[in-house]
């Protein structure tokens, strides 16, 4: 069964190149044993990386022995929800790629708060004219 977005479509790959997910498919899918719901497609930015990092996060240094390159911004990755939900009560989430984004983050975030958030693009981009 294929897992839907906070859209209510398909979800869409987040990241191949670093390989993401809680199961390193390239997509925030999830599953009983994703304790930390690993399920919103993030844009890290230097902002939000220091935050991780200054919770216990540290998302910017590699580790090779789990597979895990560190990330740079502009890297999309999967994060969990709470320490985004952390992020965002401290004013320095990441962007979230909505389309990418598992449905199963809205039992602990709010559709409102990734909606302030969101980097997608339309399908016609000309409906972002005023």
């Amino acid at each position: 069964m294929t897992e839907r977005n906070v859209l209510g479509g398909e979800l869409e790959p987040c990241s191949t190149d670093p390989l993401t997910g809680f199961f390193r498919d390239g997509c925030c899918n999830t599953g009983p044993e994703d304790l930390g719901s690993h399920t919103i497609c993030a844009v890290a930015t230097s902002e939000f990386l220091a935050h991780q990092r200054s919770i216990g996060n540290d998302l910017s240094t590699p580790m090779p022995q789990y597979g895990f390159p560190g990330l740079r911004p502009g890297d999309r990755w999967c994060v969990t929800a709470m320490n985004w939900a952390r992020a965002y009560n401290d004013g320095v989430a990441a962007p979230v790629v909505l389309a990418s984004t598992n449905e199963a983050v809205l039992k602990i975030v709010p559709l409102d708060a990734l909606r302030k958030l969101a980097v997608d693009v339309p399908d016609d981009p000309g409906s972002l004219e005023a």
